[in-house]
């Protein structure tokens, strides 16, 4: 049986996957407001509800993933805006690794490598600027100038044009891409093959079997919950 190591535990993947139930409902009942021939969906008023409600998720899930686990949270999030020479290196050796050159040329990563690093950093950005655009949106319409109410909603197209594409880049690059082939299972099982770990995130994957080797040498040691 192939070894396996742990990626992403429970309430990561459930953090993911609503955040991704979340985005496809906002999108698709966004775009009844954009394209004429799904108007006739917008005019009873349910796919705006549909829209704040899933909004509220959008926004509350993450709110609540940090306010159970902080210092996770605040660990991910100074991950994906600390960046090195190895992130530019590996920025630099991607195009050609992802259209099938040498993986050697691709120095070791993290947990998170530069490229979701990017994904993430684009999906953080885009999601406060979403947030705040939206409130403003739906709470404040009649309290600011129509000047600001004009940017916002401009802004939120933008905060949404650019979020899609890197949603699209992310999606191939995590369920379709020839070499990606565990990253999706490891968004439903939480795992991935160590031999997956050693070649696509390898310096996390030291650290990952170093502390499996002191857990063993240490009498009574338990693994993490």
């Amino acid at each position: 049986m192939q070894h396996e190591v742990e990626r992403f535990r429970a309430r990561s993947r459930w953090l993911h996957w609503a955040i991704v139930l979340a985005s496809a409902a906002l999108l698709l009942t966004g775009a009844f407001l954009y394209v004429d021939q799904w108007g006739i969906a917008a005019q009873d008023g349910w796919s705006r509800l549909i829209h704040r409600i899933m909004g509220v998720v959008f926004v509350g899930v993450p709110l609540l993933y940090f306010l159970i686990t902080p210092g996770r949270t605040l660990a991910w999030i100074k991950e994906v805006f600390s960046w090195g020479r190895d992130d530019i290196e590996w920025l630099k050796a991607a195009p050609e690794y992802y259209f099938g050159g040498d993986e050697s040329r691709m120095p070791p990563q993290p947990h998170m490598n530069s490229g979701q690093k990017m994904w993430a950093l684009v999906a953080v950005v885009c999601g406060v600027g979403l947030a705040i655009t939206g409130l403003i949106m739906w709470f404040f319409k009649g309290d600011v100038g129509p000047g600001v109410f004009q940017w916002s909603v401009f802004f939120h197209d933008v905060f949404v044009i650019a979020g899609g594409t890197m949603t699209l880049v992310h999606v191939y690059l995590g369920a379709v891409h020839p070499r990606m082939t565990e990253s999706l299972k490891s968004m439903f099982t939480g795992k991935v093959s160590a031999e997956y770990a050693k070649s696509h995130y390898g310096k996390w994957y030291r650290e990952v079997a170093g502390h499996k080797e002191v857990a063993q040498e240490s009498p009574g040691a338990q693994s993490e919950a």
